[in-house]
């Protein structure tokens, strides 16, 4: 019979990297230390999720667009570099490529040339989480997931507010602390709860880029992943902070979704060559 620490060493020894390895969901916390160093740095490479989900909005692996920004302390400098980026490659794709973004425009969705004019000549608009549940609450429809604080916005929600909006984008801003990862930025504000988060919702698709002020104190951070059983897992990541840090932001756009939005396809499954999702993986 094997003994405890026997088996223990069998089991490391059946892993590729002698420790038990996953796919990435993000990039972002391998750029927070490249932001230590080069200040301003970007990722665009293959993400990962394990939702069990085939709606029209959801792939297992995509790819999304992600920066991080050093000595900011304002989510408005956050909102203001997501809000340049989706301006100037939106104005590039319509100027290098007219004729594909006009093939979309004309067979498969002839409304989206109203979204860029009202996109490009019009100002976002920004309210808050708790503004976004309260216009919720008072909307005259009726929802499939009832708006109720805490809960997260679903899709039907994110329309309804680009809706109520004017149908342009709309910064979302100051989420519940429960509601998000360990590395949002306590806004200890009170009664209710908030991190520094903000997602930007964009007409025909709602999320299309989510972001934060990192948390760059490191007792709030330490106390924070001990209560959620992480310390160890993210020892690395504390010690980022142990050894000096500077207040820091950033945030992802997803790839795919940007694609659906500038060129009107609904289905996220036919912007990409090789779609993957739960149940799925034929190539």
């Amino acid at each position: 019979l094997q003994t405890s620490n026997e088996a223990k060493e069998s089991e490391e020894k059946t892993h590729f990297f002698n420790v038990p390895a996953f796919l990435t969901v993000s990039g972002q916390l391998h750029l927070e230390v490249m932001a230590g160093a080069f200040t301003h740095v970007f990722t665009f490479g293959p993400t990962f999720r394990a939702e069990n989900s085939q709606s029209r909005q959801h792939l297992a692996e995509f790819y999304m667009v992600e920066a991080e920004l050093s000595f900011t302390e304002s989510l408005q400098d956050v909102m203001q570099v997501m809000e340049d980026l989706l301006k100037t490659t939106t104005n590039r794709v319509l100027s290098k490529c007219p004729r594909d973004v006009e093939l979309f425009h004309k067979y498969i969705a002839p409304a989206q040339k109203t979204f860029f004019v009202l996109f490009f000549f019009s100002s976002s608009c920004r309210i808050s989480y708790n503004e976004a549940v309260e216009i919720l609450k008072q909307a005259p429809q009726t929802f499939t997931f009832k708006p109720e604080w805490g809960c997260d916005l679903q899709r039907e929600h994110e329309k309804y507010l680009v809706k109520h909006c004017g149908e342009v984008p709309v910064f979302v801003l100051n989420y519940p602390y429960d509601l998000k990862p360990f590395y949002m930025r306590d806004n200890e504000d009170g009664p209710q709860h908030t991190v520094a988060a903000v997602d930007l919702l964009v007409p025909g698709i709602g999320e299309l880029c989510g972001g934060s002020l990192r948390e760059e104190r490191l007792p709030l951070l330490q106390s924070r992943l001990q209560r959620l059983g992480l310390t160890d897992s993210y020892q690395w990541y504390l010690d980022l902070r142990k050894f000096g840090s500077v207040p820091h932001g950033g945030f992802g756009m997803g790839f795919e979704r940007y694609l659906q939005y500038i060129l009107g396809v609904e289905n996220i499954k036919d912007v990409i060559p090789f779609p993957r999702f739960s149940h799925s993986c034929l190539l």
